[in-house]
C-alpha cells in the first residue's frame, strides 16, 4: 500500500473515533499511535518508539515526553499529544520546548491533538524550538501536496538535510498563505488602499474606503472561484476520445430522481473530487489509475474508464441530502446505492474492481 494510501485509511478510521476520544490517553492510543505507525515506526519496539520518554533537564528531575520516535539509536523527533478537543492554538508546547533544548539530537518537535499535527524546528536559533510551526498536517482535510511533505517523516523517507533544507520555505510559505486567507477572509486597510488607488482617481474618504472594502472582498472571492473553476475544467479534460454510438448504461426505470439544485452549472464540487480520488485509492492495485477519468454532469459525478462512456466505473451522486454512489453490474445496468460521505466508497471495493474490468 502506498503511502497516501496509508494516511487515506487511517483518516477514514480517525473521523469515525474522534467522537468517542475524550481523553488525552484515548486520543494517543486511537489516533496518535497508529499515525506514528503509518510513518513506518514500530510503536511496539521500544528501539523505535518510547511513550513517556524520560530526561533529566536542569533542575527538573523525571520529565517526560509523550513520544520520542529513534531512527538508528539517535531520537529524532518529540510529540507532546493532548486529546482530540483541543485547541492548539490555546496550548503552550511548554515540554516540547524543553527537551527539545535539552536533547540536542532530535531537530524536530511534533504537537497534536491526534488530527493536527503541527511540525516544530530550530530555524530562528540553534537548539531552541520555534514559536511557530513550518508545517502543520490536518489527518481530515489534507491535500496530496501535503502528504508529500509528510512522507519525508516517515522511516523510509528520513533525511534530515533535506528536510531541514526546505523547512525555512515551507514556514514562510505557510506565514505567507495565512497572511493571503486573512487578507481574503476581511482586507486589510493597507490591502484596500492598494487596490483602490490604481482604479479610483478621487478621494479616500471613509465612505469609499468602505465601499472599496467591499468591492475589493468580492473581487477576491470572485477570482478564487473563477481561478478553480478553470482549474478543475482544465484537469478533467482528457485526451480525445471519439465517442460510441452505442447508448449509454442503462438506470432502472424504478429508480426515482432526486432533485438536484438548479443552480448548479457543472460545477465539480470538492467532494466529488474527494471521491474521485477515493474510486482511484481503492483500484490502485487493480488497474493503472491514469485510465480512471471523471466526466461530470448537471445529474451526476461519472467516472469512467479510459473517459468511455461505455466503460462506466461508478457515479456519484454528492449534491443532494441523501447521496448516493451509483454501482454497475456485468451488463452495464446501474444500481444506486445510499452513502453517507465519502468514507463508504472504499466499502464497494469489490463492485468498483468488476467495474474497472474491460469489457
Amino acid at each position: 500500500m502506498d503511502f497516501i494510501d496509508k494516511i487515506r485509511e487511517l483518516a477514514g478510521i480517525v473521523q469515525k473515533q474522534v467522537e468517542y476520544c475524550l481523553t488525552e490517553e484515548a486520543t494517543k492510543t486511537a489516533m496518535v499511535m497508529p499515525f506514528i505507525n503509518a510513518l513506518g515506526y514500530n510503536v511496539f519496539d521500544p528501539r523505535e518508539v518510547v511513550p513517556e520518554f524520560i530526561a533529566d533537564i536542569g533542575i527538573k528531575k523525571g520529565e517526560k515526553i509523550d513520544y520520542a520516535v529513534f531512527l538508528d539509536s539517535v531520537p529524532i523527533m518529540f510529540f507532546e499529544c493532548k486529546w482530540s478537543g483541543a485547541d492548539l492554538n490555546q496550548v503552550h508546547a511548554s515540554q516540547l520546548y524543553r527537551y527539545f533544548a535539552a536533547v540536542q539530537p532530535v531537530r524536530f518537535g511534533i504537537l497534536t491533538n491526534g488530527i493536527i499535527y503541527r511540525f516544530y524546528t530550530d530555524l530562528d536559533a540553534p537548539n531552541r524550538m520555534d514559536d511557530k510551526p513550518f508545517f502543520e498536517f490536518n489527518l481530515l482535510t489534507f491535500q496530496d501536496r501535503h502528504v508529500e511533505q509528510l512522507k519525508k517523516f516517515s522511516k523510509s523517507a528520513f533525511r534530515l538535510d533535506e528536510i531541514l533544507t526546505t523547512a525555512s520555505e515551507l514556514k514562510y510559505t505557510a506565514a505567507i498563505g495565512r497572511l493571503i486567507a486573512q487578507e481574503f477572509e476581511q482586507p486589510s486597510d493597507h490591502f484596500v488602499r492598494f487596490f483602490a488607488t490604481q482604479v479610483y482617481s478621487g478621494r479616500m474618504t471613509q465612505p469609499v474606503r468602505d465601499q472599496f472594502t467591499d468591492i475589493t472582498k468580492r473581487a477576491l472571492q470572485r477570482y478564487l472561484n473563477d481561478r478553480i473553476n478553470e482549474l478543475l475544467t482544465s484537469a478533467m479534460k482528457g485526451p480525445a476520445v471519439p465517442e460510441k454510438t452505442a447508448a449509454e448504461p442503462n438506470v432502472p426505470e424504478s429508480q426515482e430522481e432526486e432533485p438536484v439544485d438548479p443552480k448548479r452549472q457543472i460545477t465539480t464540487t470538492s467532494e466529488e473530487m474527494e471521491g474521485f480520488f477515493a474510486v482511484k485509492s481503492v483500484l490502485r492495485e487493480t488497474i493503472d489509475v491514469k485510465r480512471i477519468q471523471m466526466r461530470d454532469t448537471k445529474s451526476y459525478c461519472g467516472i469512467l474508464l479510459d473517459d468511455n462512456n461505455r466503460q462506466p466505473i461508478c457515479r456519484l451522486y454528492m449534491d443532494r441530502e441523501q447521496k448516493y454512489i451509483g454501482l454497475f453490474d456485468e451488463s452495464r445496468n446501474e444500481r444506486r446505492v445510499p452513502i453517507t460521505g465519502i468514507d463508504d466508497i472504499y466499502e464497494h471495493a469489490d463492485a468498483l474492481a468488476n467495474a474497472s474490468q474491460p469489457i
